[in-house]
């Protein structure tokens, strides 16, 4: 599948549920591989604050993001929003410190993307693949997320109230194009403990009941129903059969759970990725749906850069063996670091090296505890790359590869005997005067050993050499 974008701009209005301040908001289309970025247009500066889990300064009743002085308060419903309607790119400004919390649920957003529709852009979709279970535990607070292997991007969800009136509450879409009919007009809630701490502290300024479910948590006579009704200038309040205050009619009797997914939808959205897995989530929050982000974000990044690890089968014939790498650059043992060719392009070259006990570094390189050395990693990577560079000469056995620089060059894990390295190096740049700048990715199973750039000249080889 294509990224996509809006076709045009749309624009909100509203009341910020903490601050209680009036924000104008506009979401505009953006470039392939731009994400989700907030832009905050009424600071000098007009900070933007890319939507990824990194950069998540609060928690607290609703995400917050902050980069520098700038924050955004309450950005999961728009970002839930962008992401179960497939939106890839859009810049969200805003001319203040939060997103409106306009009706409480991701369904305004919703509407709007639908009256301008989306345009398909030219770049693919990059997913996080689950291949493997991710969990998260917070065993004192009983919360518990789970990521597994699935086909879409399903999403249940099982929570607990702990109230005389609403207990155990399920939800779940088999699939994120259910966002729509099923998850976007769940609006938030909250409980009537709750309600009275906020209003003691003057921490929902904006909040109105009208953009809100309440639950109680307690029995309560109706006296404390008429004083609350006071403080929220209603002319009277109720608990209705369901559970929650006559404020507001439930869309459905599992509304609070299905709006719990939508939370979930947009902390996960932080990631930066749209997911293609099963979530499973027992009591989650703001803070645990952000934790299981930040795991989950450091397990796409290996995904990633695993992404282009070359396939190697033992049982097919190598392009070059080791005679014929032997005739293409002058190394020969001990310091013949490469046994075989498996990939050859025009722009990158796959190698192969067995690292084995009876070799010179095993015997006095860390004696009784052989690690392949580093700086060996990289100079297989850099015979592996001699390969690529002297096959763009005619007769290359005239010529000879010298490093120039090393740059980024980081060790990650140890190559013992008995270690298979599959070595990868990448054109960065067309050579150009025989200058190969390459990037360089050593492995060893599904662990990237050692990687680095690294800078080579093709230089011919005199007469009287």
């Amino acid at each position: 599948m294509k990224q996509s974008t809006l076709k045009e701009p749309i624009q909100f209005s509203g009341i910020g549920l903490h601050t209680g301040e009036l924000i104008r908001m506009s979401i505009l289309p953006a470039p392939e591989n731009h994400g989700y970025k907030f832009k905050r247009v009424d600071l000098e500066s007009e900070q933007i604050i890319p939507a990824d889990v990194n950069y998540v300064a609060s928690t607290n009743r609703g995400t917050t993001l902050q980069k520098g002085d700038a924050q955004i308060h309450t950005v999961e419903h728009a970002i839930s929003a962008l992401l179960g309607m497939g939106v890839d790119n859009a810049l969200i400004e805003l001319d203040g410190p939060e997103v409106p919390i306009l009706d409480g649920s991701a369904q305004p957003f919703v509407d709007k993307i639908l009256e301008v529709g989306l345009a398909t852009q030219n770049v693919d979709k990059e997913y996080f693949v689950i291949n493997e279970a991710i969990s998260y535990r917070d065993e004192e607070n009983e919360i518990e997320l789970m990521a597994l292997p699935a086909d879409e991007y399903e999403l249940t969800c099982l929570i607990d109230f702990n109230s005389p009136y609403v207990g155990h509450q399920y939800a779940s879409i088999k699939s994120i194009d259910e966002y729509r009919d099923e998850i976007a007009k769940c609006r938030t809630f909250v409980f009537l403990y709750e309600l009275e701490q906020l209003l003691a502290d003057d921490l929902i300024k904006g909040g109105d009941l009208n953009n809100a479910i309440v639950i109680a948590n307690k029995k309560v006579d109706q006296d404390y129903l008429d004083q609350l009704a006071k403080k929220l200038n209603r002319p009277t309040i109720k608990i209705e059969d369901s559970g929650v205050l006559n404020t507001t009619k439930l869309y459905y009797g599992n509304e609070p759970a299905r709006h719990k997914l939508l939370d979930l939808i947009g902390d996960l959205a932080l990631l930066g990725k749209p997911i293609k897995g099963r979530i499973v989530a027992k009591k989650p929050g703001h803070t645990s749906n952000v934790a299981f982000a930040k795991i989950l974000k450091k397990k796409y990044l290996e995904q990633r850069k695993l992404k282009g690890k070359p396939h190697y089968d033992p049982d097919c014939p190598p392009l070059l063996n080791t005679e014929d790498i032997k005739a293409k650059i002058p190394h020969r043992y001990p310091f013949l670091l490469v046994d075989k060719i498996i990939e050859l392009s025009e722009d990158h070259v796959v190698g192969i090296k067995n690292v084995s006990f009876d070799q010179p570094f095993a015997q006095g390189h860390f004696p009784g505890n052989p690690v392949f050395p580093g700086v060996l990693q990289i100079e297989a990577l850099a015979q592996t790359g001699g390969i690529l560079a002297l096959s763009t000469v005619e007769d290359p056995e005239l010529w000879d590869t010298y490093f120039i620089k090393i740059d980024n060059t980081r060790f990650k894990n140890k190559v013992l005997p008995g270690d298979t390295l599959i070595l990868k190096m990448e054109l960065l740049s067309p050579i150009r005067r025989g200058i190969c700048h390459m990037y360089g990715t050593a492995y060893v199973g599904n662990k990237i050993v050692s990687e680095g750039e690294l800078t080579a000249q093709i230089i011919k080889r005199t007469e009287d050499e």
